[in-house]
């Protein structure tokens, strides 16, 4: 039986910056041929594997209610316009849900013989009058040609073991490694797998998802997918923020055996959330001692406190942002706790979402200061979560740039000053370099890819690109395959469209296509759509934010 010791999460993390940050900018590289290449050849088979669906019906079918059975009636009836064949044997029930707008959304899984089939997902829309008027997604077509033995030697605990190996786990892991089986499609071939999640701290955190061949334990592939209480009253506090603001916080009493009265950064303010908490990781590289943080006072001004103000600050505001504006109560929807860690480890110039919980480190003090400093990292990192728990977007590659995409924007949506990322976290020393934000959705080109590694896969000279002709074609190995650097032509696409319709509306829209549209292996192209589309929705055909969405994708050559 394999023992490893878990440590119980009370705490939240892909990762807003990964990988080193020189001190010095090096002229960009021209892109390896080889792997261009290998890139090319798997995007080719890769078509037919993830084959995007996106169908508007013109003269829609209306049916005597918006239920899953009569979501596959649409299917089964229409085989020839979707190329979903058989879908009664082909499609699994994933959820349903129904919007503000009334729409009601049936969400299948593509499985065989009950195991679900990685990525493919496919969505049936029902307007208020139970009449079909889209299908979106992606399907798996190879399966259709490939005969599929889902059945698995290999015992669940051994995949788990070869899945931690493989990843270098520590012995102390955030929370328990879940396992499930799944037909995972890769390079050629469908293969039955166990799709693994494995999560750590330490000096290389991971959110690891490891596909275990279910047969031979043999590693398909792995990827790092880190987007880097007793009833108690809540009451008003006030902190001091890292550049010295005034923060009024929500904060809770506790009191120890043989103690005074001491306070919180805990709020159990908000109906039906469970809780905005505040936790020291007490820059160190481990989860095991931290522990919620308290003060002797009900004013937070220590130097010390500052980072962890700023985080429990702007997490209520990111909270209320969702809340107010989307309808959406917590990183799931549900009232999950929102539970972030500050002061982790030593120097660390990152904060992340690791599916569970947000960390923030305390900076080098020459590139970054207190990452927690920034209410649109806050809003960007808390995004993952969202992501998480709407169009669950793979963490590599397009789907993966367009998850860093939908963070920066509603980091962008929720911190309103500007169309920066980044900019209240940079350190003096950097500012005085030049280095005045992470990234621009206003003017991508005008901020240089700090990462050497990255940008010697550049052809404009080592900046963030804007436009499709400057995509960085690079192998997952690095930065999974340009999530952080790609990210910048749809972040600016949503630029443009926001210039013309105002932040209010942007929101609005990219909300619906995170949360009704857009599936795990979605690219630029399936947002595209599903942004549009989502104008349609809520503005009307023919409307101003439709053709803006519209001009959004076009100026930077996605269509």
């Amino acid at each position: 039986m394999l023992k490893k010791k878990f440590i119980v999460p009370v705490v939240l993390s892909s990762a807003l910056l990964v990988g080193s940050i020189p001190a010095s900018i090096v002229f960009a590289n021209p892109i390896d041929s080889k792997v261009a290449n290998s890139v090319q050849a798997s995007k080719k088979w890769n078509e037919k594997a993830s084959v995007p669906i996106f169908v508007k019906e013109r003269m829609a079918e209306k049916f005597s209610s918006s239920n899953p059975s009569n979501a596959l009636n649409y299917l089964k009836k229409n085989e020839g316009k979707t190329g979903i064949e058989n879908p009664d044997k082909k499609l699994k029930l994933k959820d349903t849900q129904i919007d503000k707008l009334g729409m009601t959304h049936v969400r299948f899984n593509q499985s065989i013989n009950g195991v679900d089939v990685e990525g493919s997902e496919i969505i049936v829309h029902f307007n208020k009058n139970n009449e079909v008027v889209s299908v979106n997604g992606r399907i798996n077509q190879t399966i259709a040609d490939d005969a599929v033995d889902t059945t698995a030697s290999l015992s669940s605990d051994a995949a788990l073991k070869a899945a931690l190996s493989s990843v270098n786990a520590p012995e102390e892991l955030t929370y328990e490694p879940t396992s499930e089986l799944v037909v995972y499609p890769f390079e050629g071939d469908n293969y039955t797998a166990y799709k693994v999640n494995v999560n750590f701290m330490g000096d290389e955190p991971g959110n690891w998802f490891v596909f275990v061949d279910a047969n031979t334990g043999e590693i398909i592939d792995k990827y790092n997918g880190l987007m880097h209480a007793d009833e108690m009253k809540t009451q008003k506090g006030a902190g001091k923020g890292v550049h010295g603001a005034h923060r009024d916080i929500h904060i809770t009493q506790v009191k120890e055996p043989k103690s005074g009265t001491q306070f919180a950064l805990a709020d159990y303010s908000h109906n039906g959330l469970d809780g905005i908490l505040t936790y020291d990781a007490k820059n160190d590289n481990s989860s095991s001692n931290d522990t919620l943080y308290v003060g002797n006072s009900a004013a937070f001004i220590g130097d010390y406190d500052r980072a962890l103000v700023d985080a429990h600050y702007n997490s209520e505001k990111v909270y209320d942002y969702y809340l107010n504006e989307h309808g959406r109560n917590s990183l799931d929807g549900e009232g999950m706790a929102i539970i972030s860690k500050v002061h982790y480890g030593n120097n660390y110039n990152n904060a992340s979402w690791n599916g569970r919980w947000m960390t923030y480190g305390d900076g080098d003090g020459e590139f970054f200061i207190s990452l927690s400093a920034g209410l649109d990292v806050a809003a960007h990192e808390m995004t993952h979560g969202v992501i998480t728990h709407t169009a669950n977007l793979v963490y590599r590659n397009q789907s993966g740039a367009l998850n860093e995409s939908f963070a920066d924007v509603f980091g962008a949506l929720v911190d309103d000053d500007d169309w920066e990322m980044g900019e209240e976290i940079m350190a003096p020393a950097a500012k005085a370099d030049g280095v005045t934000r992470l990234r621009s959705l206003s003017n991508p080109n005008s901020v240089v890819v700090s990462n050497v590694d990255r940008r010697a896969y550049s052809t404009n000279g080592g900046v963030y690109p804007a436009h499709m002709d400057e995509f960085y074609y690079m192998p997952t190995s690095v930065d999974g395959g340009g999530v952080h650097v790609n990210s910048s032509i749809t972040n600016h696409a949503a630029y443009l469209i926001g210039q013309e319709i105002g932040r209010h509306k942007l929101g609005q829209i990219y909300y619906r296509a995170i949360s009704v549209y857009l599936t795990p292996n979605s690219d630029f192209s399936d947002a595209r759509k599903a942004i549009v589309q989502s104008a349609i929705d809520i503005y009307g055909e023919g409307s101003e934010e439709e053709a803006a969405a519209a001009a959004g994708f076009d100026s930077v050559g996605i269509y």
